[in-house]
C-alpha cells in the first residue's frame, strides 16, 4: 500500500504533537514521583475519563472485536461486555474509597490494609509480577496488533514496525509522566473516534458492500448480527453469555476491569481532584467504553465477512505475511487498506494513537509499581524525587524493549485475552471483599494468586500437548479455576489470623471514618443496577438504530435516560 503525501503529513504532524506535549510537561512532571505518576492529584473527571477510554482502545482492540464477530457473531462480544458489571461496581462502591486512601499506587493498599512482613512481601512481589511481567504480556499483545497493521498497511517487517512506533511513545511517556499521558490520551481519543467512524461510513458505502441495508441483508452477515445468542443453543449461550454474566465479571482479574478497581483505573482515580471527580471519571469511562465506542469496529468486522469470507482469502490478499499471523483478527487492518488518501492517514494515525495511548499508560503504570512499590520500598527508601523519576524512566525503556521481543511469540489478539483471563481467574471476589471483610489477610491474596497461576499454567501447557491430559472446553476451564481458587483462598482466610487490630482500625478510620462500612448500600446497589441497565440499553439502542429497528431503539433510549436520572439521584443520596 502506498501512502500519499497528505497521509504522511497527517501522521508525522501528530507524532510531533505527541512529542511536544511530553517535552512541555516534562519539567513539572519530573520534579518528584507524585508529579510523575499522579500529576499532583488535581486532574478533572473528564480528562481522566477520556484517558481511561483511550487506554482501553489499544491497537489490538478493534482487531480483537472483528475477530470475535467473524468467529461467533456480534453476541460474541459478551465475553468483554460482561465486564461492565465490574466497572459499575467500581463506580458506586470503590471509586471514592480509592481516592480517599491517598496512596500513590494501588499496591500501596497492601501495607495500608494488612500488617506484617507478609504484607510487605505481597506488595513487593506484585510490583514485579504485575508491574513488569504481567504488564509486558499486555503490551506484547498490543505490539502484536501493531505488527499486523504495519505489515498489512505498509509492508513493514515486525522489527521495522516496532522501531518506528516505540521510540515516540517511550519519549513522551518517559519525559511527560502521567500528565503527558493524559493530555496525549485526550488528543488520541478524538483522533481514534473520528477515524473509526469515518472509516466505517466509507467502507459500508463501498460498491462491494453496497450500503448498510445491503450489508445487513447479506445472509453470511445477517447470521452474525444478533446481539444476544440463541437461547435454544446452550453450546453458544453458556460460554458466551451465561458464564460471562454469572461467573466471569466478579471472579476474574483483568486489566481495566479489575473487581474493586485497580491498575491504571485506580491510578487515574488516585490522580483525581477529589472523590466526586474520581467517581464521574469512572462512570464516563464505562459508558464510553461499552456503549459508545464498539459499533464502528463491529460494522467493519461484519463488512469484512463479505470482502474476506475466510482465512484463505485473507492469506491470498497478503501472501507475504507469516501464515501464523493470518487469523480472523487480521480482518480489521485488511479492511482499512481500501481507504482513500487523507482518510487513510487519519485512520492510520488513530491506530498509531491507540497503540501509543495504551502502551504509554502501561509504561507509566508499570514503572510506578517498580519505583514506588519495589525500588523505594525495598532498595532505597532515601531516594530523592528526581532519583525516583530517573528510575521510572529507565524502567519505561526496559519494559518497552521486552514487550517488543515477546510480541514475536504471540499469534492472535484473542490468545492474549484468554491467557490474561485464565491467570486472574478466581481472584476477583477477594478484591471485592477485602475492603469490607476484615478476616482477609495477605495469605488470602498469596494463596489466590498462586493457585490461579498454577491452574492457568497447567491448562496452557495441557492445551499445547498433542494428546492433552484433560479434554475440557475453555469456559469450563475458567469455571473450574474460579471454583478451586475461590475455595482455596477462603479456606486459607479462615485458617489464618487477620491483620492486627491497630492496622485494621487505622484503615477503617481512614477509609470509612466514624461511619458504618455499609452506609448507603441500598442507594449504591440501586445506582449499580441503573448503571448496568442504562449502559446496556445505550449499547443496544445504538445497535438498533444502525439495524433500522427505530421503535425499539427509541424505547431503549428512554430506559437509558431514566437510568441516568436514577444514577444522579444515587450520587446525591450517597455524597
Amino acid at each position: 500500500m502506498q501512502l500519499s503525501t497528505i497521509d504522511w503529513v497527517i501522521i508525522i504532524s501528530f507524532f510531533i504533537v505527541f512529542i511536544i506535549i511530553g517535552l512541555v510537561v516534562a519539567k513539572k512532571s519530573g520534579k518528584d514521583s507524585k508529579s510523575f505518576f499522579l500529576s499532583d492529584r488535581n486532574m478533572p473527571w473528564w480528562l481522566l475519563g477520556v484517558s481511561m477510554v483511550a487506554t482501553t482502545f489499544a491497537a489490538d482492540t478493534p482487531n480483537f472485536v472483528a475477530g470475535v464477530i467473524r468467529e461467533d457473531g456480534v453476541f460474541g462480544n459478551w465475553i468483554w461486555w460482561s465486564f461492565l458489571l465490574t466497572g459499575m461496581l467500581t463506580v458506586f462502591f470503590y471509586a471514592k474509597l480509592w481516592r480517599r486512601s491517598g496512596i500513590t499506587t494501588d499496591l500501596e493498599f497492601y501495607e495500608l490494609r494488612y500488617s506484617g512482613k507478609s504484607a510487605a512481601f505481597l506488595r513487593g512481589f506484585r510490583a514485579i509480577y504485575l508491574g513488569v511481567f504481567f504488564n509486558i504480556v499486555i503490551m506484547a499483545n498490543v505490539c502484536l496488533a501493531a505488527i499486523k497493521i504495519g505489515h498489512v498497511m505498509f509492508g513493514l517487517s515486525s522489527i521495522e514496525v516496532l522501531l518506528i512506533a516505540s521510540p515516540v511513545v517511550v519519549i513522551y511517556s518517559a519525559f511527560g509522566g502521567l500528565k503527558g499521558v493524559l493530555l496525549t490520551d485526550f488528543v488520541q481519543f478524538i483522533i481514534a473516534m473520528v477515524g473509526s467512524i469515518w472509516a466505517t461510513i466509507f467502507i459500508v458505502n463501498m460498491p462491494e458492500i453496497g450500503g448498510i441495508e445491503n450489508l445487513l441483508s447479506t445472509p453470511a452477515v445477517a447470521a452474525k448480527t444478533a446481539m444476544l445468542p440463541d437461547f435454544s443453543k446452550p453450546e453458544l449461550l453458556i460460554p458466551l453469555l451465561i458464564i460471562p454474566l454469572a461467573v466471569q465479571w466478579w471472579s476474574v482479574w483483568y486489566p481495566g476491569a479489575e473487581p474493586g478497581g485497580g491498575g491504571y483505573i485506580a491510578q487515574r482515580m488516585l490522580a483525581a481532584k477529589d472523590e466526586k471527580h474520581a467517581t464521574w471519571a469512572t462512570l464516563f469511562f464505562n459508558f464510553a467504553h461499552y456503549a459508545l465506542r464498539p459499533w464502528p469496529w463491529i460494522i467493519i468486522g461484519l463488512a469484512s465477512i463479505i470482502i474476506f469470507p475466510n482465512l484463505e482469502s485473507l492469506q491470498a490478499a497478503f501472501p507475504n505475511l507469516n501464515p501464523a499471523f493470518v487469523k480472523n483478527d487480521l480482518s480489521y487492518p485488511a479492511m482499512l487498506t481500501f481507504l482513500p488518501a487523507g482518510l487513510l492517514g487519519i485512520v492510520i494515525t488513530s491506530l498509531i494513537a491507540a497503540f501509543m495511548s495504551t502502551i504509554s499508560t502501561h509504561l507509566n503504570w508499570g514503572s510506578s509499581y517498580v519505583v514506588n512499590d519495589f525500588y523505594v520500598r525495598f532498595l532505597r527508601k532515601e531516594a530523592t524525587g528526581k532519583e525516583q523519576v530517573a528510575v521510572g524512566r529507565i524502567s519505561t525503556v526496559v519494559m518497552m524493549l521486552f514487550a517488543g521481543l515477546l510480541a514475536f511469540f504471540l499469534e492472535e489478539a484473542r490468545d492474549g485475552f484468554n491467557l490474561l483471563l485464565s491467570i486472574g481467574a478466581g481472584t476477583g471476589l477477594l478484591f471485592i471483599l477485602r475492603w469490607f471483610w476484615s478476616r482477609i489477610n495477605p495469605y488470602s491474596e498469596i494463596a489466590a494468586m498462586l493457585i490461579s497461576f498454577i491452574i492457568a499454567a497447567f491448562f496452557f501447557v495441557n492445551g499445547k500437548m498433542e494428546t492433552p491430559m484433560i479434554e475440557m472446553a475453555g469456559h469450563w476451564q475458567l469455571v473450574l479455576s474460579v471454583a478451586i481458587t475461590t475455595i482455596v483462598w477462603v479456606l486459607v482466610t479462615l485458617m489464618t489470623q487477620p491483620s492486627n487490630t491497630e492496622t485494621l482500625n487505622s484503615f477503617n478510620s481512614l477509609i470509612f471514618g466514624n461511619e458504618s462500612k455499609f452506609k448507603g448500600f441500598g442507594m449504591k446497589i440501586l445506582g449499580f443496577f441503573a448503571g448496568v441497565v442504562g449502559v446496556y440499553c445505550s449499547l443496544f439502542a445504538i445497535g438498533n438504530f444502525i439495524y433500522s429497528n427505530t421503535i425499539l431503539a427509541f424505547g431503549l433510549t428512554a430506559v437509558a435516560v431514566i437510568c441516568g436520572l436514577v444514577i444522579i439521584k444515587s450520587f446525591q443520596r450517597t455524597d
